[in-house]
């Protein structure tokens, strides 16, 4: 081992000046081991390494005493053999543990210092101390850039996780509007299509895509969707039930629990009349009507309290526990509205707020919000108190049941 003239070893001279010149940075500072690893894990992606290779790195911090890496060259270097760092790691074998070791110097996460003779070890000449083995200061000089990577690692996860549930949902939304579609439009072919779009869409997705990935698959569906929108309009305006253009709405309270009746607006030269429910529930006209609204009653030709923006057909396919509540099959308004008005005591819903919610969104779209609420009672405490507030927020704002709905039906379809 050659000296110098003080009697120092060569390698030791060069370490000295490399830690005070290292010294004399004000840039690094000693960090927490465990903090270096976990950044570097989250940043491994972006300096080629795998999961094997922080395991490695991982029993080599073991053998560092203390917490801390200190940034100076040779001030942090660990000296086990490779016998000990196998058996810190399960009994890796020792040429996988070197092929692992020799890619966390290729990545410039290590620095080894060889002794003369190969070995690791540590000596003391004349009071310094000389250590062979491998240098972890890289670590702590570079744990600003790892900190970098690994937060742009996180946002660019975040991102693909947020797309990746859109994705999801638009998946979902189009099976369910194919279904819809197909059975409101059956003699349109594209149901299929956008059906087995949906299908490999899911199939897709059981991968790791990437950013570009989604994003072409959120294009192809947001294309898709818009055609069955398309395809949709014409069913769902010749749908009386949504035509809100040609229906006025008209609210009535009884002392019994009445259901709300629909006046048919009739050619501008004839008189508005009012008309009678079926069901027999609705009042006669008040006094303080205007003289017009006083002309004999004419019943409507196709009965229909307000509704949703979406189809009786879709409410009942995602509601299904309301018809065990029916006399018989619910093929209208009315039959939907007297069972809601069946199975609402039942849910401890009282007749005020029942009747609250029928004059803040109408008869039918109260209807649907019991109904909604019916398939998800085991997790409502307290289904008044619900409806009151969803009453309250119709009151203010331009409620609708079809998100509620919506989701039941990706729920079923799942």
């Amino acid at each position: 081992m050659p000296l110098t003239p003080f009697g120092r070893t060569v390698d030791a001279v060069l370490l000295k000046h490399q830690q005070a010149a290292a010294g004399h940075s004000p840039m690094h500072s000693a960090v927490s081991k465990w903090d270096a690893l976990r950044e570097l894990a989250a940043a491994r992606k972006t300096h080629g390494l795998s999961d094997r290779d922080l395991s490695v790195l991982q029993a080599l911090l073991s053998f560092l005493p203390g917490k801390e890496i200190k940034p100076e060259p040779g001030a942090t270097v660990v000296h086990p053999s490779n016998r000990a760092i196998c058996e810190r790691l399960n009994g890796m074998p020792n040429s996988t543990m070197r092929r692992h070791m020799a890619k966390l110097v290729a990545a410039g996460i290590l620095i080894r210092r060889d002794s003369p003779n190969g070995k690791r070890y540590v000596r003391r000449y004349q009071g310094e101390r000389v250590a062979y083995g491998f240098d972890l200061s890289p670590l702590a000089r570079r744990f600003a850039e790892f900190a970098d990577a690994a937060e742009a690692e996180r946002a660019l996860e975040a991102r693909i996780k947020q797309l990746r549930e859109t994705v999801s949902l638009m998946r979902r939304d189009l099976l369910n509007l194919a279904l819809l579609g197909a059975a409101e439009r059956p003699e349109l072919s594209v149901w299929d299509q956008f059906h087995d779009l949906a299908h490999l869409t899911a199939r897709d997705l059981r991968r790791k895509l990437g950013l570009a990935e989604l994003a072409e698959i959120q294009a192809r569906l947001a294309a898709a969707l818009d055609d069955t929108k398309q395809h949709l309009e014409p069913a769902i305006t010749e749908d009386p039930s949504t035509n809100g253009a040609q229906n006025e709405h008209h609210y009535q309270n009884s002392k019994k629990d009445s259901f709300e009746s629909e006046q048919a607006v009739k050619a501008a030269h004839a008189p508005e009349t009012e008309s009678k429910d079926e069901t027999g529930y609705a009042e006669k006209p008040s006094a303080e009507r205007p003289a017009h609204r006083e002309t004999p009653p004419q019943p409507p030709e196709a009965p229909a309290p307000s509704g949703p923006s979406l189809p009786l057909r879709l409410i009942l396919s995602a509601c299904g526990e309301i018809h065990g509540y029916a006399d018989g099959a619910i093929r209208h308004w009315t039959d939907l509205l007297r069972a809601a008005d069946t199975v609402r005591p039942m849910m401890g819903i009282s007749a005020a707020v029942w009747e609250e919610a029928k004059t803040a969104m109408g008869a039918a779209e109260a209807a649907t919000v019991v109904a909604a609420m019916l398939e998800r009672f085991s997790d409502i405490r307290s289904p008044g108190g619900y409806l009151r507030h969803l009453s309250a927020k119709a009151r203010i704002e331009n409620f609708s049941s079809a998100p509620m709905v919506m989701a039941l039906a990706r729920k079923a379809a799942a």
